[in-house]
């Protein structure tokens, strides 16, 4: 069958990587895809929020199966507008994506439902700041409630800091959204928890734990994510079943009592403290970089997983993982997250001889004229797999060393919780 696969970032390049090991798979589409993905697909340049022109361009090139990457085409519904023009589409309903789309929506859901998650208010003026200010600690959280590239988000340590940031947001600073949500602090560990879902059942889709800040042990401004690693230790068998019990089963019912099923993949997005698990956020797709690190790790044929999700069929589907862990390290553009150069060649990447487990998924790349340049500023994933994280970080940094990208930047300390904790207490 043949497929197209919607995005073109490293996440889009790990889903391409798994598609095309399917015996059911004939051929990739990508739209637009990037220079990695060109190497196992084809690519074809468009814009992904004009509807109508990836429908033509998806019966055109007779595709079968459509899988969605990121978040704003489900946001804005791709995947009604498929399903209505009879495209079959892996990816929830517009009004499902709601869970990623508006934090106001998961936050309230939340309350309906008893789902444990930070204490909050959603506001859409000032004095309704003020009001959250005088009655809770510093640091709180601001989150624009609509979709913001990963920068809707900001842990505020001053009053000055809540009030510049809530007026921004409401001057619509994000074109997505002019009210927002407050939040206290949850001071914990954060871990990643991963679904595939369809109208009856849900089935576990790894674990993992990424570094969002760009400086070494988590400094710094936030980022789309340095790297990441699976699977996350902290989530443990009693943990995991109260994330089932007290978060995952009572939204997704919630939604059913809508009539408004979900369907696709389903990050959650934990907060862990004192052995208990809070509600962060919800991604209505996989994580990026986490993608990155669950992907190499499944042995059971993905496409396989799609259909069955389609189909409503997921029961009868046993997905099936490496006994391995993996982490992946992001090259990203010097100044990245604020002002990068872009269109850096990068020489030595077609010199790389990459062993059995090894990967480089392109993130923000493009070709031009034989040549591999930067156009983004995470550029690069290099990921591992092993049976040690420290072992598989050294493996990575000898990649990386024969990369030697000097443009470019990464942390050399990813995993550096489980390494300095879990690894050195074994000894």
């Amino acid at each position: 069958m043949n497929i197209g696969l919607i995005g073109s970032g490293g996440r889009e390049h790990a889903l391409c990587q798994k598609i095309s090991e399917s015996k059911l798979c004939s051929k990739i589409y990508c739209f637009p895809g990037n220079a990695g993905t060109s190497n196992i697909a084809k690519n074809i340049d468009v814009n992904i929020l004009n509807f109508k022109r990836l429908l033509s361009l998806l019966k055109l090139h007779k595709v079968d199966l459509v899988v969605v990457g990121p978040e704003e085409p489900l946001v804005k519904g791709l995947v009604d507008f498929l399903d209505k023009n009879n495209v079959k589409a892996f990816g929830p309903s517009k009004f499902a994506s709601k869970l990623e789309g508006s934090k106001a929506f998961v936050k309230q859901l939340c309350k309906l439902n008893n789902i444990p998650t930070a204490k909050f208010k959603i506001c859409r003026k000032k004095s309704q700041v003020n009001k959250f200010l005088d009655n809770n600690k510093l640091p709180v959280v601001v989150k624009a409630d609509g979709l913001a590239a990963g920068k809707g988000v900001i842990i505020c340590k001053t009053k000055k800091q809540v009030l510049k940031i809530s007026e921004e947001i409401f001057k619509g600073k994000f074109k997505s959204s002019n009210k927002l949500v407050l939040e206290e602090f949850l001071d914990g560990e954060e871990a990643s928890y991963f679904l595939v879902v369809d109208e009856n059942k849900f089935k576990f889709f790894g674990t993992a734990q990424d570094h969002k800040r760009v400086g070494e042990y988590d400094r710094g401004p936030n980022t789309g994510g340095m790297g990441a690693y699976s699977p996350a230790p902290i989530i443990n068998k009693e943990i995991e079943k109260k994330i089932i019990n007290k978060i995952v089963k009572p939204t997704l019912l919630a939604l059913k009592r809508k009539n408004e099923p979900y369907k696709g993949f389903l990050y959650v997005g934990l907060m862990i403290k004192k052995k208990e698990p809070y509600l962060i956020e919800y991604n209505i797709r996989m994580g990026d970089p986490e993608c990155q690190v669950i992907l190499p790790r499944l042995k059971t044929d993905i496409v396989k997983i799609f259909i069955n999700t389609i189909k409503n069929n997921l029961k009868k589907t046993k997905i099936i993982w490496k006994k391995k862990r993996s982490m992946t390290i992001v090259l990203c553009s010097k100044g990245y997250p604020g002002i990068y150069k872009k269109n850096k060649e990068i020489k030595n990447l077609k010199k790389i001889n990459l062993k059995k487990d090894e990967f480089i998924y392109h993130a923000g790349t493009k070709s031009s004229e034989n040549k591999i340049l930067s156009s983004g500023g995470r550029v690069l994933n290099i990921t591992a797999l092993g049976h040690n994280f420290k072992k598989i970080r050294t493996k990575i940094f000898k990649i990386l060393k024969n990369l030697d990208w000097k443009n470019g930047f990464f942390r050399k300390d990813i995993g550096w919780r489980v390494i300095n904790i879990n690894e050195n207490n074994r000894r």
